[in-house]
């Protein structure tokens, strides 16, 4: 890891007319932005295809890519759209994504554009060379032939076969232009970071094609389920209710199923966060039917017998891990002993003492700092809701002295200026936008997920402002 900075940013917040972000010309415009300003990394949430909250934390796959992100433009210009169905999919609001809109007209839009493939030959070769990705096309027609049930209530296994094509096509197809979207960032000398969520959704192509590297009963339900205790986010903690591996098995094939995740991740990126990396070291089991965490138990992880697995595939390529929360001396060792850069966030340091880990004088080097995180407040939404004394320590600290409306720069020269090796900004903090544009809540199922930037707002950022301080702290 060199000294540079980034932005994170979700693919869905990319400002267009067809009510999410897409891979299409305002991912290069973005670039272009990042490029300007001296940032290196683009940094995004996972992928996946997100589950009914709009969540990409839990997705019917872990091998997919949300469909819904393919550039309708692109399949107008391949003649697989025409021009007034491209103007029907224009949108109602630019400021938030139309998630409701999206699932009811998105997917038989494209199945249109599907039934005018000519040559599947390379939807056939994609498909072969990613089965998990293949499975999960399969698992989702079924899914439509039994009527959106779930996989342990299917009463029959016939894919339908018109949908099966369908995703078929949508998953070959965002990969192909994802993977256009990357090389365009990589000639421009800008670096693509993804997530990867530690766990899978149980109804999910994952678990019903590979029932046994998890903790099902013999019924095929869980008998402990994902979450973490109580915390500063949380007084109940937070039930995720994924299924739990069952890492016993998983290390019998040498972690075979992740190793082929992280492979799959990093075609797509040139380096990943894995989410929630303490639980690799002790992840928090909840009994099954408990309708709170807080009734949940420690228990011991894979370690660095998985993380050696990972390395192996990851052949030296960035892996940064998530190491907040309940963080224990075994945890700290777990990220020492893996070499991989944990995080720093800002806002943390100031809910502690002179000692947080989170305060930018205690940044080393193999780190990536943020000001914030997509589950946090954005920085002015913070500075506002921080009471009179941790706000002036946090002015005091980036030594400024006027109006503490107008601290922000300084605290982000105080980012930049951090012995942190990697700097990632969230866009909102670039912008000094408020708490309304907060990606997400831990804890709240409705009303996250849907904020987008427009391209006004992106014209009324100054690139020779963040290139001047790249430069300055010697980030670029």
């Amino acid at each position: 890891m060199k000294r540079s900075s980034g932005v994170l940013m979700h693919v869905s917040s990319l400002w267009g007319k067809y009510s999410e972000g897409a891979f299409g010309k305002e991912a290069r415009e973005w670039i272009d932005f990042l490029k300007a300003s001296g940032f290196s990394v683009w940094q995004v949430l996972p992928f996946c295809l997100p589950d009914e909250c709009n969540s990409p934390y839990k997705s019917f796959s872990a091998f997919s890519i949300n469909p819904f992100f393919i550039d309708l433009p692109t399949l107008f210009d391949q003649k697989l759209l025409t021009a007034d169905e491209l103007c029907q999919a224009e949108q109602k609001t630019p400021y938030a994504c139309e998630f409701e809109r999206l699932a009811e007209e998105r997917f038989a839009l494209l199945t249109k554009a599907s039934e005018r493939v000519t040559d599947r030959s390379p939807i056939n070769a994609f498909l072969k060379a990613h089965p998990q990705t293949a499975n999960f096309c399969r698992f989702m027609a079924i899914k439509a032939t039994n009527g959106g049930k779930e996989w342990v209530d299917w009463e029959t296994d016939v894919p339908d076969a018109n949908i099966l094509s369908a995703w078929q096509f949508t998953q070959y197809e965002a990969y192909r232009q994802w993977r256009e979207i990357k090389t365009y960032a990589n000639q421009k000398g800008i670096s693509i970071v993804g997530d990867v969520p530690i766990y899978v959704a149980y109804d999910s192509a994952d678990v019903w094609a590979n029932q046994s590297l998890f903790q099902l009963d013999k019924r095929k339900r869980p008998t402990a389920v994902a979450g973490v205790p109580p915390d500063y986010f949380c007084r109940d903690g937070q039930l995720w209710g994924n299924p739990l591996y069952d890492w016993k098995r998983m290390k019998a094939d040498g972690y075979a199923w992740w190793c082929e995740r992280l492979s799959f991740m990093l075609e797509l990126f040139d380096g990943v966060r894995i989410d929630h990396f303490r639980g690799l070291e002790s992840y928090f089991s909840i009994p099954a039917g408990e309708p709170t965490a807080r009734n949940g138990v420690w228990k011991k992880g894979p370690g660095m017998s998985l993380i050696r697995a990972l390395q192996r595939v990851a052949d030296g390529k960035l892996l940064i891990a998530e190491d907040l929360g309940d963080i224990t001396p075994e945890v700290h060792k777990l990220v020492k002993d893996s070499g991989y850069p944990g995080m720093r966030v800002l806002q943390f340091g100031f809910l502690g003492d002179e000692n947080s880990p989170h305060l930018p004088h205690n940044y080393d080097f193999n780190c990536v700092a943020y000001t914030g995180t997509h589950d946090n407040n954005t920085l002015l939404g913070f500075v506002w809701e921080l009471d009179d004394n941790a706000r002036a320590r946090l002015m005091e600290y980036c030594g400024y002295t006027g109006d503490w409306n107008r601290c922000y720069d300084a605290i982000l020269r105080t980012m930049f200026a951090s012995h942190a090796g990697l700097l990632v900004l969230p866009v909102q903090d670039l912008l000094l936008f408020g708490r309304d544009t907060r990606i997400n809540t831990p804890g709240r199922s409705a009303g996250n997920w849907s904020y987008r930037l427009t391209h006004e707002q992106l014209k009324s950022l100054s690139p020779e402002k963040f290139l001047r301080w790249n430069r300055l702290y010697s980030r670029v």
